[in-house]
């Protein structure tokens, strides 16, 4: 199937200054992703790209929550929550899309995480895993079926779109090395095993792309 097919879509995940090295949650080498990204864009007609987009003080935010510190976790009405640092804040620097992106046919850039009192990794369905982001019916209205998906961080947000992608019925794809992790306290390992179990495939972009 040739990935400019109508029913395939790449999805990029969060190529923010925020998740670069220097942001406020850094993604190490998250600034080598780019090129191949954009390469891989060239390969696909659909493109949709997602943005995490928070209002201040977001119920994430470690800074919301006296007496916590950046990656302790607390519970919260939906479950349990990972604070972070302030990140991604809405209009700001580190809320950028990278300027060296370049997928000028995307058609769709979409802004998650926007809901001042739950966190969204996931591009389908936010934290409390009921609230939806439209995206599932973006796709099936295209007549998308097979999604690939690249981005930051691999075990956080890439994880949860494509652990979501395939339980809305896509078949789901991870692009390996089109992505980095932040990999704290085994989550990387943790993150594959859950995407595996629940049927998301595991490829290199050499095994879409001729090098």
């Amino acid at each position: 199937m040739p990935l400019s097919a109508p029913n395939c879509a790449l999805l990029v995940i969060d190529m923010q200054y925020d998740f670069m090295p220097g942001g406020a949650l850094a993604v190490a080498d998250g600034d080598t992703l780019p090129p191949l990204i954009n390469r891989l864009g060239t390969h696909f007609t659909q493109v949709i790209v997602t943005q995490d987009w928070h209002p201040a003080g977001h119920i994430s935010f470690a800074s919301s929550h006296p007496g916590y510190k950046p990656f302790e976790s607390i519970t919260l009405p939906y479950g349990p929550q990972t604070l972070w640092p302030d990140h991604c804040i809405q209009g700001s620097h580190g809320a950028r899309l990278h300027e060296d992106l370049d997928l000028p046919h995307a058609q769709l850039i979409l802004r998650k995480g926007c809901n001042a009192h739950i966190d969204s990794y996931s591009a389908f369905l936010e934290a409390d895993r009921t609230t939806a982001t439209g995206l599932t019916g973006y796709l099936k209205e295209r007549g998308i079926d097979t999604v690939f998906v690249a981005g930051l961080a691999l075990d956080f947000c890439v994880s949860w779109t494509a652990q979501d992608a395939r339980k809305a019925g896509f078949t789901t794809y991870v692009i390996e090395d089109a992505c980095r992790a932040i990999d704290m306290n085994g989550s990387l390992e943790n993150a594959w095993k859950t995407m595996l179990a629940c049927g998301v495939g595991r490829m290199q972009s050499e095994d879409l792309i001729v090098p």
